[in-house]
C-alpha cells in the first residue's frame, strides 16, 4: 500500500539504489586464526565527491561502476544475473550489508574454505566463481586493478587489520534449528513480493533486474557463502525487507526475528539453484560450516 504512493520515478530511485539481493555476505570471510582481534573503530564510509581528489579517480570510478554494473560491464565474468551490489548493499557502504569499507586492510589473509592465505583479489574472485556463477577475472588486468582500487579508496587511512563496526552481515544464533515450512509462509508474505513467487527476482520494462533472483539458474550457486543458511540469515535478518523501518538509507532490517530469519533463510537456500563443481576442494583442512549445502 505504501509503495504504491509513492511516484514511480522515486521507487524505482529506491529500488535501483538498494539491488538488495541475497548473494556472498562479509568478503572479510578470510581471516587470519593467529591474529586476535582488536577493538573495531566506528564504521565511516567516505563521500563519492572526495574520489575527484584522488589522483588515480578514474580508476576508483571505473571499479565502482563494475562492481555496480557488474553483468554488463563484465558479462564474460558473471554468470547469472547478477551484480556486485545485489549483496554488497549501496555500493558496499551500509553496514551490516556486507560492506567494502575496512576489507583492504585485511587481506592477505588465511581462508579456511581454501585452506590457504589468499589476497583481495582472489577473493574478489571468489565472488565472481560462486556468487556471480561465473569466471575469475585476471588479476592484473585493468578491470581488477580497478575494483581493488575502489576497495583501497574505502579503507583510505586504515591500518593494517582493522576492524569496522558494522562488518560482514552481522550475526543470528546458529543454534536455532531452521524450519523450512514456516520458512515458505514467510517468503510468500514478505519476501515474494521483490523476489518473485518462485525466486525469480523482479524485473523492468527493459528486462534489467531491479530485485534479483534468489533460487534458479540466474541466481547464485551452491558454493556461495549465501547459500548457507545462518549466513542468509543474518543478512535477511539485518537487511530485509529493504522498505522496512525508517533506518536510512536502506531501512536496514528489523522485521524478522533470529528465528523468523533462520527460517526465511533454510527455505530460499535449499532452492533449486546451479552446482558449483568445484566445490570439493573446499575446507581441505577441515572446519566446514554445518549449514554448508554440500
Amino acid at each position: 500500500m505504501f509503495a504504491a504512493l509513492i511516484e514511480e520515478k522515486t521507487m524505482r530511485s529506491i529500488f535501483t539504489m538498494a539491488m538488495a539481493g541475497l548473494m556472498l555476505v562479509g568478503l572479510p570471510a578470510a581471516v587470519s586464526a593467529a591474529e586476535p582481534e582488536t577493538a573495531a573503530i566506528p564504521f565511516r564510509a567516505p563521500r563519492d565527491a572526495d574520489i575527484f581528489k584522488e589522483p588515480n579517480a578514474a580508476q576508483i570510478l571505473l571499479g565502482k561502476r563494475l562492481l555496480s554494473d557488474t553483468k554488463h560491464l563484465l558479462p564474460e565474468n558473471v554468470g547469472d544475473g547478477l551484480n556486485c551490489t545485489s549483496c554488497h548493499l549501496g555500493e558496499g557502504k551500509v553496514p551490516l550489508a556486507s560492506p567494502y569499507v575496512g576489507v583492504s586492510t585485511n587481506f592477505p589473509a588465511y581462508a579456511a574454505r581454501a585452506g590457504k592465505e589468499i589476497d583481495l583479489a582472489q577473493r574478489i574472485n571468489g565472488c565472481f566463481l560462486r556468487s556471480e556463477n561465473g569466471k575469475a577475472v585476471p588479476p592484473d588486468s585493468p578491470e581488477m586493478k580497478a575494483m581493488l582500487a575502489y576497495f583501497q579508496w574505502l579503507s583510505a587511512g586504515m591500518g593494517p587489520k582493522t576492524r569496522v563496526e558494522g562488518r560482514g552481515a552481522g550475526k543470528v544464533d546458529t543454534s536455532l534449528v531452521p524450519d523450512p515450512v514456516k520458512g515458505k509462509a514467510i517468503y510468500e508474505t514478505r519476501c515474494a513480493s521483490c523476489h518473485g513467487d518462485n525466486g525469480e527476482g523482479v524485473k523492468d520494462v527493459r528486462g534489467e533486474f531491479i530485485f534479483p533472483p534468489l533460487w534458479g539458474d540466474e541466481s547464485f550457486n551452491i558454493g556461495a557463502g549465501m547459500a548457507r543458511t545462518y549466513t542468509a540469515a543474518a543478512f535477511v535478518k539485518n537487511n530485509m525487507p529493504v522498505a522496512w523501518g525508517t533506518n536510512a538509507p536502506l531501512g536496514q532490517g528489523g522485521a524478522l526475528t533470529d528465528q523468523e530469519a533462520v527460517d526465511v533463510a533454510e527455505y530460499f537456500t535449499h532452492q533449486p539453484r546451479p552446482d558449483f563443481p568445484a566445490k570439493v576442494k573446499d575446507w581441505p583442512n577441515g572446519g566446514k560450516p554445518k549449514d554448508a549445502r554440500y
